[in-house]
């Protein structure tokens, strides 16, 4: 399930491709916020693909190594660990994933070598040769292994990197916030639900969250030149054109939520968009936000316009 912060990160994106198009209209744009959103989800679902394939390659692999000219003992009765894991039995025949992999057509079709080399990776590790020769085996060895290999291998893997950015430029963005939800689900995994291991879907309350990003897109570019007129007052010697175009934005985003997102404390956003201006702006960016942000918020709580309800309330 997408954080709330990875919506914020599509929402800030789009609206900066927004600005650079002039011909796109608002309607456009917020579908292509959809899609964006919406391919986050089929990266993972290509994460979890990886394993029953790295499963296959390895059994072709067994099956190779029997049929040599003279095998040798090891050859005839190999390590079968990997390929016997209990949670890629799993992942194999989730229905749910399966239903998923056949929709969104994910397929490894002809990248052989690629997962050849994939593989390479991992049985390179200290892990993988640890896990193989540990003569104990049970559900929750087999658990940790692949989390291990997700957090040491993939996490870390420049090609998968490169070839997932190949396959769609969202996707070096999203990386990181798909292989966690990745991560997190494989996580919950448990014995006793067999084949039917709840996969996680993209939203945790999909109602909710298309709501929050489709309004703080939205809003923000609706009320782009009050807000324009709101940072340059609290502006000394500066003008608003020689700001950081990622800053303006982020801090229009910020405004949006003050005033338009009665369940979110004040505290809650200031904190998100000083995080988000360290990721995506210059070193200086979230000082210089939180500074201006503290001073729109006693303008804006002066005027009446900030109202929190519920768990707004908490921590302003």
């Amino acid at each position: 399930m997408v954080s709330r912060r990875y919506l914020r990160i599509k929402v800030m994106q789009e609206i900066f491709a927004f600005k650079a198009n002039e011909r796109e209209s608002l309607e456009q744009a917020e579908k292509k916020l959809d899609r964006a959103i919406q391919e986050c989800y089929t990266l993972f679902c290509y994460f979890f693909s990886l394993f029953p394939e790295l499963k296959r390659y390895r059994l072709n692999k067994l099956e190779d190594l029997k049929t040599k000219f003279k095998p040798t003992y090891d050859d005839l009765h190999p390590n079968r660990k990997f390929v016997d894991n209990l949670v890629i039995d799993q992942i194999e025949n989730n229905a749910t994933l399966n239903r998923l992999w056949n929709n969104l057509r994910i397929n490894w079709d002809d990248q052989g070598d690629f997962i050849a080399q994939i593989f390479q990776e991992i049985a390179k590790e200290e892990l993988y040769t640890q896990y193989l020769n540990d003569k104990n085996s049970s559900y929750t060895q087999d658990q940790e292994f692949l989390l291990s290999v997700i957090e040491n291998c993939f996490a870390n893997s420049e090609l998968l990197h490169w070839y997932f950015q190949e396959k769609n430029l969202h996707w070096f963005d999203d990386y990181n916030e798909a292989l966690l939800m990745f991560y997190k689900n494989i996580k919950q995994f448990k014995e006793n639900k067999g084949n039917e291991n709840r996969i996680f879907p993209l939203f945790k309350n999909a109602t909710e969250d298309k709501q929050f990003y489709r309004d703080l897109f939205q809003n923000t570019l609706l009320n782009d030149d009050q807000y324009d007129n709101i940072i340059e007052s609290k502006l000394q010697n500066w003008e608003l054109e020689r700001l950081n175009g990622i800053d303006i934005i982020l801090m229009k985003m910020a405004i949006t939520e003050f005033q338009h997102f009665y369940d979110i404390p004040v505290k809650v956003t200031i904190n998100e968009y000083i995080e988000l201006a360290k990721w995506y702006s210059s070193n200086k960016s979230g000082a210089f936000i939180n500074g201006l942000l503290d001073q729109i918020i006693l303008t804006l709580k002066e005027e009446g316009k900030i109202t929190k309800m519920g768990k707004g309330l908490l921590n302003n």
